[in-house]
């Protein structure tokens, strides 16, 4: 076999170079992106308008146009040129589309570009009432979670309850613990309706007193027991005795309840001391 021309070598080593260059140049393929495998449902963020509420209705360029107008018992706005438009149970980029098309084939303008703006957020609310620090009537311009409502009037007092009790406009109550909502577990903080009422209690009371170390009286938590009230009592003194331990009911009668059961609302608890 014959030796190949210098020439054809040189050609065919810079070739190899050039695919050697190609080929590290050649960025690796990007790595897939995760897909998402499912998100939490969440409520419609469209606000729903009602009676009441105040909105701005602009056109850009016709100044002559701007309104500011709170939306009627009736559900109607005055506008210019088209007089009362029913505005009510509509979103704004509905009622957006609605205005545009009545000016439009009014004659008024060619194409006008509407802006809604909602200043003043009226026919959607909760009742927040009870313990808490601001109770009121408290406007749902977007979805809030319970907490996000609590923290909108103050929180719950000191001397509340440790749950709140949620009631929508259908009647259906829920008992929802407030140490829970702040865990931060959306899973457990529900979103809020308009409509519905939230309501604080009071805290029920117990009275701990005998031969504990801070005897007083201290609220009832959900699902305290014995044990637990003689704890929040500061605990047994070295003079007493968890073994002798009289429970009275709010009516006077004395109660039968072993460390792990529960107390009761109004449940006076007194520690004896030992015998020896």
């Amino acid at each position: 076999m014959g030796l190949k021309p210098l020439s054809a070598i040189l050609v065919a080593a810079g070739l190899a170079t050039i695919a050697h260059g190609l080929a590290v140049a050649q960025p690796a393929p990007a790595p897939a992106t995760p897909q998402p495998t499912g998100a939490a449902a969440s409520p419609d963020q469209n606000y729903i308008l009602g009676p009441s509420d105040v909105v701005e209705i602009q056109v850009l360029g016709r100044a002559d146009f701007t309104t500011r107008a709170r939306i009627d018992q009736d559900g109607t706005i005055q506008l210019p040129y088209l007089g009362a438009v029913n505005a009510a149970h509509k979103t704004t980029a509905e009622l957006s589309d609605q205005i545009k098309k009545a000016l439009e084939t009014g004659g008024y303008f060619s194409n006008p570009i509407l802006s809604i703006e909602i200043v003043g957020f009226a026919s959607r609310y909760v009742t927040v009432l009870g313990d808490v620090g601001a109770p009121g009537l408290i406007p749902v311009d977007r979805p809030y979670r319970l907490s996000e409502i609590l923290a909108r009037v103050g929180g719950v007092r000191e001397d509340a309850a440790d749950y709140v009790v949620v009631r929508s406009e259908k009647g259906a109550e829920r008992h929802l613990s407030v140490k829970t909502l702040a865990t931060g577990d959306e899973a457990l903080d529900p979103y809020v309706s308009p409509g519905d009422k939230i309501f604080s209690p009071k805290a029920d009371l117990i009275y701990v007193s005998g031969q504990v170390k801070t005897p007083g009286v201290f609220p009832l938590e959900t699902g305290m027991t014995l044990r637990m009230a003689i704890a929040r009592g500061g605990g047994v003194t070295d003079l007493g005795t968890d073994h002798r331990v009289k429970v009275t009911g709010p009516d006077g009668k004395p109660l039968k309840i072993g460390l792990d059961e529960k107390v009761g609302a109004g449940d006076v608890i007194v520690v004896g001391e030992r015998l020896f």
